[in-house]
């Protein structure tokens, strides 16, 4: 089915909680949806079979997107959650932020003034800061070079896959990974990453310049409507337990599906 089920190594995820590892994950018969967003769970560049089984994250996104005339949906958790359902207890000792500029895609760039960021991560995180980039970002020496210069340990968690090719079953196991050595996880916009971390036990910080992506429509209100609708998780400092309800809740953390039910949603047939 849709090559983004396999996004960020998703379906191989799935699959090792359902006990299927391998090392071609399963095609899932539907479509998972692959990022924190305020619509409907799907992205708005994909296209959409109508009749096709939708799996989401949220029962707070199954409500938006049946309201959006969207059926078949399922809610099932986020993948992460998954993952952290099965990792071993972390290692003691946390220390510094892991910070995550906004990123852009291959459709489309960020604009924005990184060196006005660099200034704000640095006058606000006291201790030792890893700076993590999106693959694209990631590329792009010139940028890589002006955070090292900045004093920041600069990483990416990896590729995140697309078209059925350069899959990467690793890479929310390495985000895990570092989220786990951290006391802190910012960024300048409200994301997945931000979700994550603090299910994985980080202090959350939204702040800084939110930046733009070139030609931004604005869907379902924009980044206007994520600053009115989640105030109480942007700053400097936030609410930990106000953070860690919000990411249960838009994580669907409390709703994960036994391995038997999913095998059974997603067609998968051992």
């Amino acid at each position: 089915m849709h090559h983004a089920n396999h996004y960020y190594g998703h379906s191989h995820v799935l699959a090792r909680y359902c006990g299927l590892a391998q090392r071609a994950a399963p095609r899932i018969h539907g479509y998972l949806q692959h990022g924190w967003n305020i619509g409907d769970g799907l992205a708005d560049d994909h296209e959409f079979v109508t009749g096709t089984p939708v799996f989401l994250w949220s029962e707070r996104t199954r409500r938006r997107a049946w309201s959006m005339g969207r059926r078949e949906l399922y809610v099932v958790g986020a993948p992460f959650a998954y993952l952290l359902a099965m990792a071993s207890p972390p290692a003691a000792g946390r220390e510094g932020t892991i910070w995550y500029p906004f990123h852009g895609w291959e459709g489309q760039h960020v604009v924005g003034d990184h060196g006005r960021l660099i200034d704000q991560i640095r006058a606000t995180e006291p201790g030792p800061v890893t700076i993590c980039l999106y693959w694209q970002e990631f590329q792009s020496r010139r940028l890589r070079r002006r955070y090292e210069r900045a004093g920041f340990r600069v990483v990416c968690h990896g590729y995140r896959g697309g078209w059925w090719r350069d899959l990467d079953p690793g890479f929310l196991d390495r985000q895990l990974g570092e989220l786990r050595r951290h006391a802190r996880v910012a960024a300048n916009r409200l994301t997945s990453a931000i979700f994550y971390g603090v299910l994985a036990g980080c202090e959350p910080a939204v702040y800084g310049d939110p930046m733009l992506l070139e030609r931004d429509a604005g869907a379902h209100g924009g980044h206007a409507r994520i600053r009115r609708q989640w105030a109480e998780l942007h700053g400097e400092r936030v609410d930990p337990a106000l953070a860690r309800e919000a990411a249960v809740a838009e994580l669907g953390a409390d709703r994960l599906v036994p391995p038997a039910e999913l095998r059974h949603l997603f067609g998968w047939h051992a």
